[in-house]
């Protein structure tokens, strides 16, 4: 198998014209630079580094309510609609967002589950079929985390969770927690606990900032979550000079799960290069989750994306970088390939 288009190669996702050649195995065997007479811009796909699929029944409910009142446990929106929803309509409704996701060129997402074990065979489930590789970052018991592939936390304030972050260590498996998104009350215990990863830190404060970087946790910023529910947005271009930073879409019930818009927003939004972005949506979200994949490169597993530099929409673009961040869309994307 092979494609041609300009190819945005390795971490520093460099513009190459000529085409890409994956071996009998589903491997990159070569990125051969040469002309080619193809407008396509191939990119590693897309991984979404903090959902909450479950919300997918749920989709612009509670508008004009605040964050404590959407998502708050027990007795938040979402939570009611949860438990008024049968299994079969999650799994449908959680179905049909992954395969929207896997459809926009995205190949993995890290879902902070709720429902204990019953939440982790629900996604298996919805995700059954599906190339899109549902993570599950399970809660309430380190069963579910057994069960699941790591443990995602709601907040430091919300319980104790060091048995459940010693349990993550025994298991091999990561810890994430959300941490300074309404303010940063939390930041602090957030970060005695050592997670492997951040979710929002959308209020540090400069000790904050200060422990992230000698800690060199990494971060998932949701902005466009943030701006909905009112709690501001993140400042992108501080945390980005302290750590890594990836890219997540957060409750379908806010947003819909699409990397290009997360990515458009972001880039209008703040001081990031375009560069920082796309990376921060592919390759630095591969590496948070321990995939073996990520940047396009020879070696690699064949997993890519092309988009359609001739579409009405992306026709005319004079840099594949930033058409890809902040102009593209579902409707560009011509394949999605995800060999295993």
């Amino acid at each position: 198998m092979e494609r041609t288009g300009t190819i945005l190669r390795g971490r520093e996702l460099e513009p190459v014209e000529g085409r890409i050649v994956i071996d009998d195995a589903g491997r990159i065997e070569a990125i051969e630079e040469e002309s080619v007479d193809s407008s396509d811009i191939i990119l590693p796909p897309f991984v979404n580094a903090h959902t909450h699929v479950g919300d997918s029944i749920a989709k612009e409910a509670g508008g004009g309510l605040s964050l404590e009142e959407l998502v708050a446990p027990p007795d938040g929106l979402k939570h009611r609609l949860l438990r008024q929803a049968s299994r079969e309509e999650l799994v449908g409704a959680i179905r049909r967002s992954l395969r929207y996701m896997q459809r926009g060129g995205t190949a993995a997402c890290l879902d902070f589950r709720e429902g204990d074990v019953k939440g982790v065979e629900l996604l298996e489930d919805a995700a059954a079929g599906l190339k899109l590789e549902a993570l599950s970052f399970a809660r309430g018991s380190v069963a579910a985390m057994e069960a699941g592939d790591g443990f995602g936390a709601s907040g430091a304030n919300d319980a104790d969770f060091e048995d459940e972050r010693a349990a993550t260590r025994e298991a091999g498996k990561p810890f994430g927690i959300h941490a300074g998104e309404a303010d940063p009350n939390d930041l602090d215990g957030a970060l005695d606990l050592e997670p492997d990863f951040l979710v929002h830190v959308v209020h540090p404060e400069p000790d904050h900032l200060e422990r992230i970087a000698d800690a060199e946790v990494p971060i998932v910023l949701c902005p466009r979550s943030n701006l909905v529910t009112g709690v501001g947005l993140p400042p992108a271009a501080e945390l980005a000079e302290r750590t890594t930073l990836a890219l997540g879409t957060d409750n379908v019930m806010l947003n819909s799960p699409s990397m290009f818009r997360e990515m458009e927003f972001l880039a209008k939004c703040s001081e990031l290069s375009a560069e920082t972005i796309l990376r921060m949506a592919t390759i630095n979200g591969a590496e948070l989750a321990g995939l073996e994949w990520g940047p396009l490169e020879p070696g690699a597993p064949g997993k890519w994306l092309v988009l359609d530099g001739n579409s009405d929409n992306l026709v005319g673009a004079r840099d594949p970088v930033r058409a890809a961040v902040r102009r593209a869309g579902v409707d560009d994307v011509r394949e999605v390939v995800l060999n295993p």
